[in-house]
C-alpha cells in the first residue's frame, strides 16, 4: 500500500501499520501453537500466507488510496505529482485501483479463512479497517469497515459461545477511530492541496504584477525621455537651424561663410531630425501605429460595450502635433474613459478632437451621473486613472487648460485645450 505523501508522518505511519499487522498475524500463531488448538497448523500456514500476500502488494507498490491513484515511489512530493494527484482525484475510472481491490479482497478473504479457525485472528480487523479506508472509495471503505466488524464479532460470540459487551464495543470502536482517524487525514489533505494551490496562484500573480511595474516603469520613463528630448535638444536644435537660415540669408553669394553657414544649418536640419526620429520610437505603444486620432477611435472601439456606446469624431484640419502632446491628449482620453465606465454609469459617451488653427481640444462627454465639481477636489482613486488633478497637471505643464462642466444627474463634459505654435516655416516667414 502506498499513503498520499512521502513526508516523515505519513511513512512512520505506515510503518506503523506494517508492524501493527505482522505483530497480530505473529500473535494469532503463537496463540494457536501455545494453546495446542485444534487446527494450530492450519492457523500457522493461514498465517504466514497472510503476511506473505500483505508484504509482496507493499513491496510491489500496491496503488494508494483510491482517489489519489498515486504508486509508492512516484514523485508525489513534488507540485507535478500533486497535480496529477488532484487530477486522478476526480477522474471516474482510476488507474490501479482494481489491482488494489483484487490485492485487498485476497486479505479479507484469507483473514476470514483465518477468523473461522481462530478467534484471536479478530484484532487483524484493525489494520484492515485502515487498508480498507485507504484503498477503497469512501462509498465502499465505510460499508467494508461495517462488514469487517460484524465478521469480528460474530466470530467471537461464535467461537466463545457467549455474549459480552466486550465483543461489541471493541471491533466497533475500533472500526468507529479509523473511519475518523482516515477522513480526518482526507480533510487534512485536501485543505493543504487548496493551500498548496493558493500559495501557487499568489506566486503566479506576485510575478505578474512585477511584470506589470517592469512595463509601466518602462512605458513611463519612454515618456519622460521623449518629453525631455523633445523640449530641450529638439527646440535647441530648431532654434539653430531658424538662426542659421536666417544668418545665411544675410550674408552675400559670395561670402566666405556662407557655404560654412550653410553646412552647419544642414547639420542641423539633419540632427534635428534624427532627434524627432527618436522621440517617435519613444511614444506610448498606442501612438506607434497611426496618429493620435486612429488611436483616440481604437480606444473608443475598445471601451465600447454592452452597457456603454462611444463614439469618436475629428473636427478640423489635422496638424502633426509633437509627441508630448498626442501623449497628453491621448492619457487625458484614457483616464476620463476609465471613468466614466467605473463611476459614471453612462450609457453614452463621445470624444472629439477638434482642431482650431492656434490650439487643440480634446472633449470628453458623457451622459452619465454625472457629480459637483465645486465640491472637494478629486483625488486618486488608486485604480490606475490620472485623476482630474493629475490630468489638470499634465495640461498645465504643456501650457495648456483643464475645464470640467457637471452637475449631479446630468453628465460630465471635459475639455483639455493645448496651444499649437505655427509651423517653423510660417515663424521664419
Amino acid at each position: 500500500m502506498d499513503s498520499r505523501s512521502h513526508t516523515p508522518v505519513t511513512a512512520a505511519l505506515r510503518l506503523c501499520l506494517h508492524a501493527l499487522l505482522t505483530g497480530l498475524l505473529a500473535l494469532v500463531a503463537v496463540r494457536a501453537v501455545g494453546e495446542g488448538a485444534p487446527h494450530a497448523g492450519a492457523v500457522v500456514a493461514l498465517t504466514l500466507v497472510t503476511a506473505g500476500v500483505y508484504g509482496a502488494g507493499a513491496l510491489a507498490g500496491t496503488p494508494g488510496p483510491a482517489g489519489t491513484g498515486v504508486r509508492a515511489g512516484t514523485g508525489a512530493r513534488t507540485a507535478a505529482g500533486a497535480r496529477v494527484a488532484s487530477v486522478r482525484q476526480r477522474a471516474s475510472v482510476r488507474p490501479g485501483t482494481r489491482s488494489a481491490a483484487l490485492w485487498l479482497a485476497a486479505l479479507s478473504a484469507l483473514w476470514l479463512a483465518l477468523l473461522v479457525l481462530s478467534p484471536d485472528a479478530l484484532w487483524v480487523a484493525f489494520p484492515l479497517y485502515f487498508l480498507q479506508l485507504h484503498l477503497l472509495p469512501t462509498r465502499w471503505g465505510v460499508p467494508a469497515v461495517v462488514v469487517t466488524a460484524a465478521a469480528a464479532i460474530t466470530s467471537f460470540v461464535v467461537h466463545r459461545q457467549e455474549i459480552a459487551p466486550g465483543a461489541f464495543i471493541g471491533p466497533l470502536l475500533g472500526a468507529a477511530v479509523a473511519i475518523a482517524t482516515v477522513l480526518g487525514y482526507d480533510a487534512l489533505f485536501r485543505e493543504s492541496e487548496r493551500r498548496r494551490e493558493l500559495i501557487v496562484e499568489l506566486v503566479a500573480t506576485r510575478a505578474e504584477l512585477a511584470e506589470a511595474e517592469r512595463t509601466a516603469g518602462t512605458l513611463a520613463e519612454r515618456e519622460r525621455l521623449a518629453r525631455e528630448i523633445h523640449d530641450t535638444l529638439a527646440q535647441g536644435l530648431s532654434s539653430i537651424q531658424l538662426l542659421l537660415r536666417a544668418a545665411e540669408r544675410t550674408l552675400p553669394e559670395d561670402a566666405p561663410a556662407a557655404a560654412h553657414v550653410r553646412a552647419a544649418r544642414e547639420a542641423a536640419q539633419a540632427n534635428l531630425a534624427e532627434a524627432r526620429s527618436f522621440v517617435r520610437a519613444l511614444t506610448p505603444p498606442d501612438l506607434e501605429h497611426g496618429s493620435l486620432a486612429a488611436a483616440l477611435e481604437r480606444l473608443c472601439a475598445r471601451t465600447t460595450g454592452p452597457d456603454l456606446t462611444v463614439r469618436f469624431a475629428v473636427s478640423g484640419t489635422p496638424v502633426e502635433l509633437p509627441t508630448p502632446y498626442e501623449v497628453a491628449l491621448l492619457r487625458t482620453a484614457q483616464s476620463a474613459l476609465a471613468n466614466t465606465v467605473r463611476h459614471a454609469g453612462a450609457g453614452r459617451a463621445e470624444i472629439t478632437l477638434s482642431f482650431m488653427g492656434t490650439a487643440v481640444a480634446l472633449d470628453v462627454v458623457d451622459d452619465g451621473r454625472g457629480f459637483d465639481p465645486s465640491g472637494a477636489p478629486v483625488a486618486e482613486r488608486g485604480d490606475g486613472g490620472f485623476g482630474l488633478p493629475a490630468m489638470r497637471s499634465r495640461a498645465a505643464t504643456l501650457g495648456g487648460t483643464l475645464s470640467v462642466e457637471s452637475a449631479p444627474g446630468q453628465g460630465t463634459a471635459l475639455a483639455v485645450t493645448l496651444p499649437v505654435a505655427a509651423p517653423a516655416e510660417e515663424r521664419a516667414a
